[in-house]
């Protein structure tokens, strides 16, 4: 998994009802764009995240759907 300043990772709910949790990556803690990353929630709180398999980058290039 590789992310850059502004990318967005999405955290998908692992059990029926719990929703997907975005967050913003606002530093690449690792070399290469490789985790850990410190991450902004929509909440404004922040955390360093090694993401796992329930994660996806999206990437700032790529258009909102």
């Amino acid at each position: 998994m590789r992310a850059s300043k502004g990318d967005h990772l999405v955290q998908h709910g692992r059990v029926v009802g719990q929703h997907d949790q975005e967050s913003e990556v606002v530093e690449v803690m690792g070399q290469d764009g490789n985790p850990p990353y410190r991450v902004r929630f929509q909440d404004g709180h922040e955390a360093i995240m090694s993401p796992g398999p329930d994660c996806q980058v999206k990437h700032k290039e790529e258009p909102q759907r």
